[in-house]
């Protein structure tokens, strides 16, 4: 009997069945990084949930009908649910032919004949003569669970191929031109011939931005002759199949001197990518590149490692590892003040990262480069009311802490992304702006507009963004991730607005008879300077002018904007010496918990947190924003995880037993600025939509820990795992 097969004639005899695509209609493998995923198990399935047969049909009811029909025989393999063990010498292998795998990116390192599918390093100084001087030492060690995105739309696509060869996508996606890239790489077809529309999504959080069902439409269409063909997965489908968060196992190394200044940090990461790796070894490197936090750490030695497991695979979630990696650097730095007989806030001011510094990839540090962390915790110390962590007795056998967490973060995205703007123009005056930005609720188009409209000197009521996305004819943006939106897209409307200006500067000095360089804009006007020979209004220079003779001056204006991120580079493999992103954003957040110290329930009273934004170009939206990601940090914290079986089985698939924060639930959330200005970045505005999220966990176990004198090194914080913790039971 075959280790795995796949019967399908029951379900491809059933009335109404077009067709049954399985692994043998398509033998490639597809990955951003690694081609390690087939896109229907082939040979062998790696987790619970991998899909294994498509069945296309006339409607969803029989479609439904005949997915219960196909057959499939399982043989038990060994399995592994622990990045570490699967990490260790002699492990089974998930992936014997890992070897053979096409590399997707230079910058990742497979390990022939093990699970480890690749391995990033930080090395600088002497960590090991520094740890010898210490006068405190402290060592964790840390386990968190993957989880769910759980945006509020579930994953969906649409693939038609036309009778030309020419293949239409519709879909959910965070990442429109990958799309179009994977499929044109894969099954050789033209870009030219791919079209991928995406219209409004209902959520990503990193997501939507894996190729995944796009792929899957397009062979099911492939297999009906290129009719239409949609695929919408049901929740319990998108939790068990669909890529998820990443789970971690880490243990962290600290050596200080008396006054509590960091002289040493030893650091490793098993990063749990699950059965595939997506993007789970650039979620690896930013961990690595990230690793102390934003402190001052002269010595480091860390390894951090992406291992295979028989998990879901894991893809980019809001903070792209930063959470986790954050929470493990932030618990241990509170054993640190607690071995130093320090106040948390203050050891974190002893050691906040500043000018002169180096980063762990030894990049050099300035203001402008990072920030301000010690006006982030100055600004908390007020917005969170600390004062110090002990924890205070309200009544009986009730007692309030507040723990403090402190963040930072880069971006790892490819050295050269790109980002393409286009702006027209109304015969009212108005323009429009074209981007390949995705709306998925997260501002940025918002934030673009503004942008552009303060360029051009008119309000941003007159900005109208063209808001779906449609490869055809909307300029390129790399992927909507990485808080990268307003940094990337922003300077090429920045660009395109320049050239829109440039544009009708040149035919209002025809109008007015004077050189370019005279004439302003502004108000909606434009004027030579001086005032002499009065204004015209933008709306009359747009497509030209006719001068009284009835002669045409200038030409329509139409804005054209590019930009390419420089300056960056990959890692070196021994050091890890390089530079990944443009600039970091620094903050600091702090939360307030009620515990019962009988029951283990508690209540989180308030968050804080103060973020280094370098401009705050729309307060209202960003405090909405950071606020968002606050609630997310305050989820992971306190409830969400996948739970597996013995077998890695997933016990939670549905969102009646996996039960995110809910509206009612939240407590007050307040929300404070630092603007420290980035020089590169349009206005000055900082990164910073992803990053209400990272340090939040950290915070509210840090409050935990001291409300109840444990050592919380494990996610979620449920009333089990604390009453288990505060009894000495392993949880």
């Amino acid at each position: 009997m075959p280790k795995f097969s796949v019967d399908t004639s029951a379900a491809e005899a059933l009335e109404g069945v077009e067709a049954v695509v399985t692994a043998a209609d398509c033998p490639l493998r597809f990955g951003p990084l690694l081609q390690d995923r087939p896109a229907l198990a082939a040979g062998r399935v790696r987790y619970a949930g991998e899909p294994v047969a498509i069945v296309v049909a006339k409607d969803e009811a029989t479609a439904a009908r005949g997915v219960e029909m196909v057959h499939v025989r399982y043989a038990p393999l060994p399995f592994l649910l622990r990045p570490a063990a699967a990490a260790a010498k002699g492990a089974p292998l998930l992936h014997p032919e890992l070897h053979t795998y096409k590399k997707a990116v230079d910058d990742i390192y497979p390990l022939a004949q093990t699970n480890i599918v690749s391995h990033y390093r930080m090395r600088k100084g002497d960590p090991a003569a520094a740890f010898r001087r210490s006068a405190h030492l402290v060592e964790r060690s840390f386990t968190l669970p993957p989880s769910d995105h759980s945006a509020m739309e579930v994953r969906s696509a649409r693939a038609a191929i036309d009778a030309d060869g020419a293949v239409h996508i519709v879909t959910a996606s965070q990442a429109p031109y990958t799309v179009r890239q994977q499929l044109a790489e894969a099954f050789r077809i033209p870009a030219g011939q791919i079209r991928v529309e995406v219209p409004f999504v209902g959520g990503g959080f990193g997501g939507k931005a894996p190729v995944f069902l796009e792929i899957l439409a397009y062979l099911a269409s492939r297999k009906v002759k290129g009719r239409p063909v949609r695929l919408v997965i049901t929740r319990e489908e998108d939790m068990a199949s669909a890529p998820c968060r990443l789970g971690l196992e880490a243990r962290i190394r600290l050596g200080s001197d008396n006054a509590g200044r960091l002289q040493a940090a030893e650091m490793t990461y098993y990063l749990d990518t699950g059965a595939y790796s997506d993007t789970g070894p650039y979620m690896t490197k930013a961990i690595a590149v990230d690793c102390t936090g934003p402190y001052r750490v002269e010595n480091l030695y860390c390894d951090a490692f992406t291992v295979y497991t028989n998990h879901t695979y894991a893809t980019s979630y809001r903070g792209f590892g930063h959470e986790s990696c954050t929470f493990c650097m932030e618990r241990t730095l509170d054993a640190l003040a607690a071995a130093c007989r320090l106040d948390p806030l203050e050891l974190r001011l002893r050691n906040a990262i500043g000018d002169g510094d180096r980063t762990p990839s030894q990049v050099p540090v300035t203001m402008d480069l990072v920030g301000d962390l010690p006006q982030c915790l100055e600004k908390l110390k007020t917005l969170a009311e600390w004062k110090g962590s002990r924890p205070l007795a309200v009544k009986n056998h009730t007692v309030r802490a507040t723990g403090v967490a402190c963040f930072w973060k880069t971006e790892n995205p490819p050295t050269d992304a790109i980002s393409g703007a286009v702006v027209t123009a109304n015969s009212d005056g108005s323009f429009n702006l074209n981007t390949g930005v995705v709306e998925m609720g997260s501002g940025s188009q918002t934030h673009l507009a503004q942008i552009l409209a303060e360029r051009l000197g008119i309000d941003a009521g007159k900005i109208h963004v063209v808001f779906p996305v449609d490869t055809r004819v909307s300029p390129e943006h790399w992927k909507t991730v990485a808080s990268l939106t307003e940094y990337m897209a922003g300077l090429a409307v920045l660009r395109a607005a320049d050239d829109l200006l440039c544009q009708l500067r040149t035919t209002a000095a025809q109008t007015f008879r004077c050189p370019p360089q005279e004439i302003e804009v502004a108000g909606g006007r434009v004027f030579r300077k001086g005032g002499e020979g009065g204004s015209l209004a933008l709306k009359d220079l747009v497509a030209g002018f006719k001068d009284s003779g009835g002669a045409s001056l200038g030409e329509p204006a139409l804005g054209r904007g590019v930009f390419m991120l420089k300056g960056l580079s990959s890692l070196d493999p021994a050091t890890g010496k390089g530079k990944t992103g443009p600039a970091w954003t620094v903050g600091a957040q702090a939360v307030e918990v009620e515990v019962d110290t009988q029951s283990f329930t508690y209540r989180i009273l308030n968050a804080s947190t103060v973020i280094d934004v370098g401009k705050a170009i729309n307060p209202a939206a960003m405090t909405a924003m950071v606020a968002g990601g606050m609630a997310m940090g305050i989820s992971l914290g306190s409830r969400e995880q996948f739970r597996y079986d013995g077998q890695g089985m997933p016990k939670e698939q549905n969102l009646r037993t996996y039960k995110p924060l809910h509206i009612g639930q939240e407590p007050d959330y307040r929300v404070g600025f630092v603007e420290t200005p980035e020089s590169e970045a349009p206005y000055g505005l900082r990164s910073y939509s992803e990053h209400g999220l990272l340090g939040i966990p950290a915070a509210l176990a840090n409050a935990l820990s001291s409300a109840l004198n444990i050592d919380l090194c494990q996610l979620p914080a449920t009333p089990e795992m604390l009453w288990r913790l505060a009894e000495g039971n392993n949880p």
